[in-house]
């Protein structure tokens, strides 16, 4: 099955906070962004099944392209980043966020989530999908996703991710 995932577009969040599961406000920007994730979807077209991310800034974009009634799934949130949410990282004032600058794979925000928590609720998703007689999904998620959905595809290695993120409004495909 062929599954694009895209990223969300811009939000108007300042640099260097934490906004992870937050429901932040989209930049002005919007309109225009959302306009070429269209016409790039309207050339992918047609797709057997929609999800999307419950975030304002997924449930907006899917909206935009033409899918308002996407599927709405809790799994294919952005990572839980607990009380460090709408901080900026440079505020943070906890004795773990050293230890999971080191360790973010398995040490989870206080909390929240380490990456491997991420990737393993992201997993269910996929496995759950692999069921379903779709040959092409679309999914409208965030960047951590998209980074646990190469690795769920054998793309990248868990170390690789992060490495080239995604940009606001990208996309990528993988094979499930």
């Amino acid at each position: 099955m062929e599954v694009i995932l895209i990223r969300h577009t811009s939000v108007d969040v300042p640099a260097g906070v934490c906004y992870g599961q937050s429901d932040v406000p989209l930049r002005d920007s919007f309109q225009t962004e959302a306009a070429q994730v269209a016409l790039l979807l309207n050339s992918l077209k047609p797709f057997d099944a929609v999800f999307t991310s419950p975030l304002t800034r997924c449930l907006c974009l899917a909206t935009h392209c033409g899918y308002p009634e996407a599927v709405r799934d809790s799994r294919l949130l952005e990572m839980n980043f607990g009380q460090w949410e709408l901080k900026r990282f440079d505020e943070i004032i906890d004795p773990r966020l050293k230890e999971w600058y080191t360790d973010y794979l398995e040490v989870p925000t206080t909390g929240g989530e380490s990456f491997r928590m991420q990737y393993r609720r992201v997993a269910d998703f996929f496995n759950e999908l692999k069921g379903c007689p779709y040959r092409r999904v679309l999914i409208f998620t965030h960047g951590g996703v998209l980074e646990c959905a190469k690795i769920f595809a054998g793309q990248v290695t868990e170390e690789e991710a992060f490495r080239s993120l995604t940009p606001y409004g990208g996309m990528i495909r993988i094979e499930i």
